[in-house]
């Protein structure tokens, strides 16, 4: 594979430029370029993974009541939940029972760190891999990898459960024709249906057919006489909307109430559950990347009840998910990320909750070549900061687009022609990849 770090951009020759003052020919800096190419295509490992299942918890999780508990911390540390034993003999939070019994199936980042504790902020870090930057939208990575690999068998390419959760999820500066196709309802509901799969009412296949021949030639008008990216992307947008229309594919990837109800029982029949299974349906049918959302995570104040309240369904749903796809064969193509913006301050609040914290938090990956059974760096006594191996956004989402062969140092076009890179420093984290 050829590293974009070896191209001739406009930032290029403008480095060229300031570096002609210390004596560098241009042979010289093509040399070094080349080198430094080199050196990135070597930090590359063979890809495994075909799709990606990104489980977003928005608010800000805490990684105490999930998978950083310190059981022989204080009391005001350590919270009030207890403590329960993997099958490989690591401790989690008794919150995850089903996921302690398969923990030889995935791995768990207890370092991941970053310096933006406001909601927003934090958000973007993690959908990104960059900070926010007053000049610059950057791309989410479900936008990315459309924008890198574009649709599979008939069905969207990146598709967000049940609605895009937030402005750092979308394009960023690439087109809006990457931009991710929302469900528009909840699977979990008994009314729910795909918003864009089916004609209006009153609209036959005949007179779609006599529009989109109507629309073909307006498109063609305004595209022999306005170059620009939004006549482009609309163009796309529309193919893809009609491609969902008419593609059986698609409608049966969005077709939830095919599944067995035996099997719907087990992924539960909640948000969280119903969502896991859809998008499990869905990248079995080739959606590239899907994204979904469960709960609110912002527990300020009665921590424990909350969690006792919301993390059953995601332990079981999210177990339930990894088997799943194990037993279908798919676990191993299929990378699944657990997420969320931040994690919880250490010592426990007045209000029997836990406030922002940035410095410190966890993160699930499983299948698409993730080494099981791994705990990759850890927190300090207290969870208040990485004790080892402290891994930023950009190493996170580095490692992932690896996993599907992106090279996360390559440079994609922002406005103005210049070139960015996706991942602008990340490190590849190899202990994690089988």
């Amino acid at each position: 594979m050829k590293c974009s770090g070896n191209s001739l951009s406009r930032r290029n020759f403008l480095t060229v430029g300031a570096v002609g003052g210390l004596g560098l020919t241009l042979a010289d800096f093509l040399q070094m370029r080349e080198a430094r190419a080199e050196q990135k295509h070597y930090d590359f490992i063979e890809p495994k993974a075909q799709s990606i299942i990104h489980i977003y918890l928005p608010g800000g999780a805490a990684h105490q009541e999930l998978f950083d508990p310190k059981p022989f911390s204080p009391l005001e540390y350590r919270g009030e939940m207890k403590t329960i034993k993997t099958n490989t003999g690591e401790e989690f939070c008794e919150t995850l029972p089903n996921m302690a019994k398969i923990a030889d199936k995935f791995a768990v980042i207890r370092s991941m760190t970053h310096s933006e504790a406001a909601h927003e902020r934090g958000t973007h870090n993690m959908f990104t891999g960059y900070r926010p930057s007053p000049a610059l939208k950057f791309p989410s990575m479900g936008s990315v990898v459309s924008h890198e690999y574009g649709p599979r068998n008939n069905v969207p390419p990146y598709v967000c459960i049940p609605n895009q959760p937030n402005e750092f999820a979308g394009v960023g500066f690439l087109s809006s024709s990457f931009a991710p196709f929302s469900l528009g309802s909840d699977p979990a509901s008994s009314s729910f249906k795909v918003r864009d799969l089916s004609l209006p009412a009153g609209v036959d296949e005949t007179r779609s057919s006599r529009r989109r021949s109507a629309l073909d030639s307006v498109n063609q008008y305004f595209a022999a006489r306005d170059k620009s990216d939004k006549v482009g992307a609309m163009n796309t947008f529309y193919e893809r909307a009609y491609g969902l229309i008419s593609a059986k594919e698609a409608r049966e990837a969005f077709d939830i109430e095919a599944e067995p109800a035996a099997l719907r029982e087990k992924y539960g029949q909640n948000q969280a559950g119903q969502r896991m299974l859809m998008a499990r349906r869905l990248v079995e049918a080739g959606v590239r990347f899907v994204t979904l959302t469960y709960g609110g995570w912002d527990m300020h104040s009665g921590i424990t009840k909350s969690m006792k309240s919301q993390a059953p369904a995601l332990d079981q749903g999210l177990a339930m998910l990894i088997n799943d796809l194990d037993e279908r064969g798919l676990l191993d193509t299929t990378l699944i990320m657990l997420s969320s913006e931040f994690g919880r301050t250490p010592k426990i609040n007045k209000d029997a909750g836990r406030d922002h914290w940035s410095k410190v938090f966890s993160v699930m990956l499983a299948g698409g070549g993730i080494k099981g059974g791994t705990i990759y760096g850890s927190s300090n006594a207290i969870a208040s900061e990485p004790e080892n191996d402290p891994v930023g956004p950009g190493d996170l989402a580095t490692t992932v687009y690896n996993q599907l062969g992106i090279v996360a140092d390559k440079e994609l076009m922002a406005p103005g022609n210049r070139p960015i890179e996706i991942i602008d420093g990340g490190k590849l984290i190899r202990p994690l990849i089988s």
